[in-house]
């Protein structure tokens, strides 16, 4: 049994989209960063760096203690790595994998945070903060739609990678995207969103909500 300390974010659908293709089993809790429960002193200690989605595994592959993390990409590592799913065997195609899943941690989930805020929350509208992050927004996209030109998944093999890209991909429209400008991702993005998981998962989350 895991616990997954959760709100409805893309780094939280992330993991959760992962549960839920594995066939996990696992209990939520809640955190509502928009009340500051991530600030909690409890909390705190599962995920000092007060963001969600954290885990705890009561189970752990090394037959210690539980052990909680923090970080969405830590989190789908230690995860597929445990299970033995969702990372390929193979050595080169798990480095495209982790390659992959380390460009949407420090690129596309960054900047697409970034254009959020400064598009949707900031209490100023900044001309040149919105355009900026929108433009770089625009050329992440163009960065993987040439990269799924002749894949169906980012790794070849459904992967942490695409469970890791699609939640950042889902709210395109609020990013200032059209996804008709790259048949590839668009291609990609509709073939993921149909996997029944995916959907649950998002499903799930609705009903949370």
């Amino acid at each position: 049994m895991l616990d997954l300390y959760y709100w409805m974010t893309p780094n939280g659908h992330k993991v959760r989209i992962f549960l839920e293709e594995a066939g996990l089993d696992y209990r939520v809790h809640p955190i509502n960063i928009g009340k500051g429960e991530q600030f909690a002193p409890d909390y705190l200690r599962i995920a000092p760096n007060n963001r969600i989605p954290a885990i705890v595994d009561h189970d752990p592959a090394d037959g210690g203690e539980e052990i909680a993390l923090f970080e969405s990409g830590a989190i789908l590592l230690y995860l597929a790595e445990k299970t033995g799913q969702f990372i390929p065997t193979d050595f080169r195609a798990k480095q495209i994998t982790q390659q992959w899943l380390f460009w949407q941690m420090g690129g596309l989930g960054p900047m697409a945070g970034q254009n959020h805020h400064f598009s949707l929350y900031a209490p100023e509208k900044i001309p040149y903060a919105i355009n900026r992050y929108i433009t770089e927004t625009t050329r992440l996209y163009s960065v993987l739609n040439k990269h799924l030109a002749d894949k169906e998944f980012i790794a070849g093999e459904y992967s942490i990678a695409d469970m890791a890209c699609y939640p950042w991909i889902v709210p395109y429209t609020q990013q200032g995207q059209n996804l008709d400008d790259f048949p590839a991702l668009k291609r990609w993005f509709n073939t993921i969103s149909a996997r029944p998981a995916v959907q649950r998962a998002y499903a799930l989350a609705k009903e949370m909500n």
